[in-house]
């Protein structure tokens, strides 16, 4: 156990313009998709309500929130273009508030990254007529009147969150309206809003004008500004700064909030704005650090910060004043509280898999986050505490013996193989996923502090099982490859043989994706290391179809890169021998012509078969009255979310 201490640089409190913060942690805006058609009700409340109660010392919502009705991404906004919000801006303000916490709001115009077939079906409009990849909106040139009009809906909105009771607000630059102005890569205007970079400041500027009349000097306002666009004819980092000085001499606002970047593409977004597993932590921090010892104001930067030794760094050596750990609440809304307590080894790691990314706010090993009002982060005591067996030590296993020794059982784990963790330990052979590891260690780590007697080397069936007197048992055997149905199975390698390491990649791989996640991909990347030629086949249209999108762009790059063939749409029939080798015949999924390929190798991936047969046996063999629960792949092939959420509901009953 560590021991809190009061020169912790994040527990220092912090006077943000007129506002007293008691810490310097803030989570920064994100669409958590929680609203209700636009509104933040019930569900959106009780999710930032957390983070105030885990401590922080800021939480800011509304990601992306929109000022007009022609700013609409399709949904998942919260919507300030209408007073309707304001009773919701109150309730939530009073719950953040009574935790001690402040709360502010992004508003924002979104610009040619709008989607003009949804709600009124208004056209796009942007600077310029300039399309942007990602949104695939073909905007029209705003004119004057488009430019008055969305200044004062920037205004109104301000006001709108002063009204509901919020304690200030910031603005987004990005790849959003105020950020295309200023862009060239955006912004080709002749007029007064273009050329210059003073004149591509001049909409911004203008919007903040609008904003601090319209709230007064008491009310926060900051911009969250690009500080480099990272790309050849955008942006400088000296571009950045001026924008900044400009900013500094209006007297206009009380904070930066500074982001890098683009979010024009997949590939832009996830490479230099919201970092994924491929980018390493906190990425843009030492640009970050340059644009702090240019400006005056107080600075927030997020972006990749994912752990608390990066986060007390930033502060400590003065790169920011306040630090965003908005995906690490993700996952441990509570780290404050921890740092208080001197627990900060008990805090749930955040392992930069985006599985939170443009879903309902969700954390890929945390299965209360976003579910706050159905699945509580706070485990409750069992009244009647007894007995608990659980079989198997990959993920599922792991969390119901977590949850359950939580609870007060008396938990026993027992693992056939040498270590915990199962097909985890196998994902994170691949090193773009080796941060996965941190689901497993934390829980491990979990289990050893509430005294769970962990077996391994242990094989249970029905006998060994019984013999420890459970109450409960929850059957966590996962599954093991589905590789049956193939016409030449004996053929075909898994994922699994791959990424163990038990097979050395021939020297011409054929890879066969059945399911559109990370473990084929993983192999091609394996494989094309060693010096193979690869040949990936999926049945999807894209590779890592299942896969959030900064993986998948991660992975679609590297292929490209590495020069890895891709052959999409094909569905596999049989494997046959030819020479030393194989060839496999596809089929297309939309033809349905065939198409055979040679290679050295054929691993296939579709997934796993469930290993229930223990399960099976313990509720057909009339020895055993107490409660069992089948938890994880040994149900059904899934993601790690999926397992660990039904085993923490599970447990959290049992």
């Amino acid at each position: 156990m560590t021991t809190p201490t009061s020169n912790d640089p994040l527990l220092s409190s912090f006077r943000l313009g007129r506002l007293d913060l008691r810490n310097r942690i803030v989570s920064t805006s994100h669409a958590s998709m929680n609203d209700s058609a636009g509104m933040p009700a019930d569900r959106y409340q009780a999710y930032h309500e957390e983070k105030a109660r885990g401590g922080l010392a800021m939480t800011m919502i509304g990601g992306s929130a929109m000022v007009s009705r022609d700013s609409s991404w399709g949904g998942g906004q919260l919507d300030l273009s209408t007073d309707r919000i304001i009773p919701y801006l109150q309730d939530l303000s009073a719950r953040i508030h009574g935790h001690g916490a402040a709360v502010m709001t992004q508003i924002s115009h979104l610009g040619r990254r709008a989607n003009a077939f949804h709600g009124d079906w208004t056209p796009v409009i942007a600077p310029s007529p300039i399309r942007e990849v990602r949104s695939r909106s073909f905007p029209r040139e705003m004119d004057r009147d488009d430019i008055d009009r969305v200044i004062a809906d920037y205004a109104s909105a301000a006001k709108r969150a002063q009204d509901g009771g919020l304690d200030g607000v910031e603005t987004l630059c990005g790849g959003h309206l105020i950020g295309q102005f200023m862009s060239p890569l955006a912004n080709q205007r002749t007029d007064a809003f273009g050329g210059s970079l003073e004149n591509r400041a001049r909409f911004g500027l203008m919007v903040h004008e609008a904003i601090r009349e319209a709230v007064g000097p008491d009310f926060a306002v900051g911009i969250r500004l690009v500080i480099d666009e990272g790309t050849p004819g955008g942006l400088t980092p000296d571009d950045g700064i001026a924008l900044a000085h400009m900013f500094e001499r209006e007297g206009l606002l009380d904070f930066f909030d500074a982001i890098y970047g683009r979010m024009d593409s997949d590939l832009i977004l996830s490479e230099d704005n919201m970092p994924g597993m491929f980018q390493p932590d906190a990425p843009y921090l030492a640009s970050v650090a340059r644009f702090r010892k240019e400006v005056s104001l107080p600075l927030i930067h997020a972006g990749g910060i994912r752990d608390i030794a990066t986060a007390r760094h930033a502060i400590r050596e003065g790169i920011v004043d306040l630090v965003g750990m908005t995906r690490a609440h993700l996952t441990d809304p509570h780290l404050v509280q921890h740092l208080l307590a001197g627990t900060e080894e008990r805090i749930r790691p955040c392992v930069g898999a985006s599985y939170c990314l443009y879903k309902k706010a969700t954390c890929i090993h945390n299965a209360a986050t976003g579910n706050e009002l159905t699945i509580p982060h706070a485990v409750t005591a069992s009244k009647t505490p007894g007995r608990v067996v659980v079989v198997g030590g990959g993920i599922a296993g792991l969390e119901a013996a977590r949850v359950s020794a939580l609870r007060g059982h008396s938990v026993i784990l027992l693992e056939a193989a040498t270590d915990l963790g199962g097909q985890m330990l196998l994902a994170t052979r691949a090193p773009e996923r080796a941060k996965l590891v941190g689901i497993v260690d934390w829980r491990i780590a979990e289990l050893n502090r509430l005294g769970v007697d962990i077996r391994t080397n242990c094989y249970a069936e029905l006998d060994e099982v019984l013999a420890e007197g459970p109450d409960t048992v929850f059957v966590a055997t996962g599954g093991m490859p589905d590789l049956d149905g193939i016409e030449g199975t004996d053929l075909c390698l898994s994922t699994w043989d791959f990424l163990s390491g038990g097979v050395t990649p021939a020297a011409h791989v054929l890879i066969h994706d059945g399911t559109g996640r990370a473990p084929a991909p993983s192999c091609a990347l394996h494989a094309r290391k060693a010096g193979s030629k690869v040949t990936f086949a999926t049945s999807d249209g894209v590779v890592g179809q299942d896969m959030p999108y900064q993986d998948n762009t991660g992975y679609r790059k590297r292929f490209a890169e590495q020069g890895i063939q891709i052959m999409a749409d094909l569905d596999l029939l049989r494997v046959e021998k030819a020479g030393s080798g194989v060839v496999a015949t596809f089929a297309n999924t939309f033809s349905g012509h065939t198409v055979t390929v040679e290679a050295d190798q054929i691993v296939v991936e579709r997934g796993t078969s469930p290993l229930n047969n223990l399960y099976t046996t313990l509720k057909s063999s009339g020895l055993f009255s107490g409660k069992a629960y089948l938890v994880g792949d040994a149900v059904a092939s899934r993601d790690v979310h999926a397992a660990i959420r039904q085993a923490y509901v599970a447990a959290s009953t049992a």
